[in-house]
């Protein structure tokens, strides 16, 4: 599975997801880093079928409205420490990847994960 990891996440964040054999970027890694635009973040992301992560309910609202980005995991679990934010996603990294079979949108919270959206691709 393909993510891009938005600035609001730690960059461990997308090392971790990587360590657990997906592809994975974070902002800081584009060619803007982390001043990349969310436009182009939702582009790049859809251009290359990666996984927007954020905390960013903008990425939400433009996931909604236009279906840009077209596949959202948004973090919903307000201020968390780093480490408790990856002991979250060790704890439900299986239920995310299977859930993008089903729907396009996923949140991620502290004691759920909730699938919202359209289907996944097939």
């Amino acid at each position: 599975m393909k993510f891009l990891v938005d600035a609001q996440l730690p960059a461990r964040l997308s090392s971790f997801l990587a360590d657990a054999g997906h592809d994975s970027l974070h902002t800081r890694d584009l060619p803007s880093g982390n001043r990349t635009t969310d436009a182009v973040i939702a582009e790049l992301a859809d251009e290359d079928d990666r996984i927007v992560v954020t905390k960013d309910r903008d990425f939400r609202d433009g996931h909604l409205l236009g279906r840009s980005p077209r596949r959202l995991l948004v973090v919903a679990t307000g201020n968390i420490t780093n480490a408790a934010l990856l002991a979250l996603f060790s704890e439900h990294l299986g239920a995310i990847v299977a859930a993008f079979d089903e729907v396009d949108f996923v949140e991620l919270r502290p004691t759920a994960l909730v699938l919202h959206g359209r289907p996944g691709p097939d």
